[in-house]
């Protein structure tokens, strides 16, 4: 029998299905990996903003993390929201126990809509407890900026000095987002000890980009999951949320920011009727 892999995330429920555990599971199940999770917050959301959190109690959010793990063969695991100074300290806890395993780190402090979605003093708590375990962080550029107390980086030079900077919290990687930032094309910059990798495709003119930020670490989650190593896992979840952007873009879902087109493979390719 062949192994599946498994990838699991530990992230906030969007009501309206384009962000977070949803986003998340669809990025999986396109990808091909089986896809668990553990629900940290329950958001009221839609494509205009988020409207009510919910948090998951602490020992709730161990009890899933717990089930998980005692049955199932995870091979990489993905955090998004996490909302709380307090949700962050048990999800850190629960990981550190399982050091072997792939971590991306998605810091998300807020929704696309503008949206609060991390306290901010969970915001050091993620800087001294999960990054250091990550493999890979995926910041954007306003999160960079954030987990380092200064001003967002506006070119690439400030971007790699940042992602040096946030080497030394302790991850392995860390992949700056360069979609907030100007220009006809989306400049990322993968950094590790062994130097900078430059990742860059055409900036889409969409105002459907709901989740992108999810989509991103779901997808080398789901890569790594499978065993792709992490240069090449980053470069093709890029252009995996390239491609769901370009096919969302004309998707009709919603009145403000729309979701990406998580299942545009599938589409092409229906199932036989």
């Amino acid at each position: 029998m062949t192994a599946t892999p498994i990838a699991l995330t530990i992230a906030g429920s969007d009501s309206s299905g384009g962000a977070g555990i949803q986003a998340d599971l669809k990025t999986f199940s396109a990808l091909g990996v089986y896809g668990a999770s553990v629900i940290t917050a329950l958001t009221a959301q839609n494509t205009l903003g988020v409207t009510g959190v919910h948090a998951i109690p602490g020992g709730f959010i161990t009890a899933q993390f717990g089930a998980v793990m005692l049955d199932l063969a995870v091979n990489a695991i993905k955090t998004g929201m996490l909302g709380t100074r307090e949700t962050v300290e048990i999800v850190a806890a629960a990981l550190g126990q399982h050091p072997a395993i792939p971590l991306i780190v998605d810091p998300v402090m807020v929704a696309t809509s503008g949206d609060v979605l991390l306290a901010p003093d969970a915001i050091e708590a993620v800087r001294r407890l999960l990054v250091p375990l990550a493999e890979v962080i995926t910041p954007n550029l306003p999160e960079a900026a954030r987990l380092l107390e200064t001003e967002p980086a506006r070119n690439e030079d400030q971007m790699a000095s940042q992602g040096r900077a946030l080497l030394a919290f302790g991850p392995r990687a860390v992949l700056i987002k360069g979609g907030h930032g100007d220009g006809d094309h989306a400049v990322d910059l993968l950094i590790t000890a062994d130097g900078v990798q430059r990742l860059e495709l055409p900036r889409l003119a969409t105002r459907n980009t709901h989740g992108t930020g999810c989509t991103l670490a779901a997808a080398i989650t789901a890569l790594r999951a499978a065993d792709v190593p992490l240069d090449d896992a980053v470069r093709r979840a890029k252009d995996y949320v390239w491609q769901a952007l370009r096919a969302g873009a004309e998707l009709d879902i919603g009145h403000g920011h729309g979701p990406v087109d998580h299942l545009y493979a599938i589409r092409r390719t229906p199932p036989a009727a």
